[in-house]
């Protein structure tokens, strides 16, 4: 069992493989965001691959459809909001999903938002959690600032999105877990 110093070194190296931006630009902002999940990183993995269908672990997603329905690197999904937030639509771009590095990143390409030139990385890393098998979730991103915003409050706003997402996102996935070994039994 590793301690917090051994594992704040393993999150390190993670993000410095996969979540190293270029410098960033003056009016862009950017953060990573990671999260420990009690599940199987094959399980996780099953729900964030998954390009055409984010809504069954994004709370703020209503519905997606996928142009020519082909799930490859330059795919485009069209993704429906839900109500409450500032916007109603989002096209995204799929520019890597790498099965056995378990990463995905996409592009925002277009909406009705604010979200201008955001990207993101999202990589999953198998690991221990209370003596069980758990997956690392380390997801960053980088956007511009809107104008008439800080970079505070778009980081802030940002962050706290992707933190109901990774939220959201364990408990799919430990639900699926348990129902899994429930079903072992």
């Amino acid at each position: 069992m590793m301690n917090a110093a051994e594992t704040k070194n393993v999150e390190n190296e993670y993000i410095k493989r996969h979540h190293m931006q270029e410098e960033l630009l003056e009016n862009q902002c950017s953060s990573r965001l990671v999260k420990h999940i009690k599940a199987p990183l094959h399980l996780v993995w099953s729900l964030v691959r998954r390009f055409d269908q984010p809504q069954k672990y994004k709370p703020f997603i209503s519905r997606c459809v996928v142009k020519d329905e082909k799930l490859e690197i330059g795919a485009v999904r069209e993704v429906d909001v839900r109500s409450g937030l500032p916007a109603t639509k989002s096209t995204e771009i799929l520019e890597s999903l790498d099965e056995n590095q378990h990463v995905l990143s996409i592009r925002i390409v277009g909406g009705d938002h604010r979200l201008k030139n955001y990207s993101s990385v999202i990589s999953l890393h198998p690991e221990t959690i209370e003596g069980r098998t758990g997956t690392l979730v380390i997801e960053s991103f980088v956007v511009d600032v809107p104008e008439g915003n800080t970079k505070e409050e778009t980081c802030f706003f940002v962050e706290a999105l992707i933190q109901c997402n990774l939220k959201s996102l364990a408990n799919v996935s430990e639900r699926l877990g348990a129902d899994s070994m429930a079903e072992r039994v």
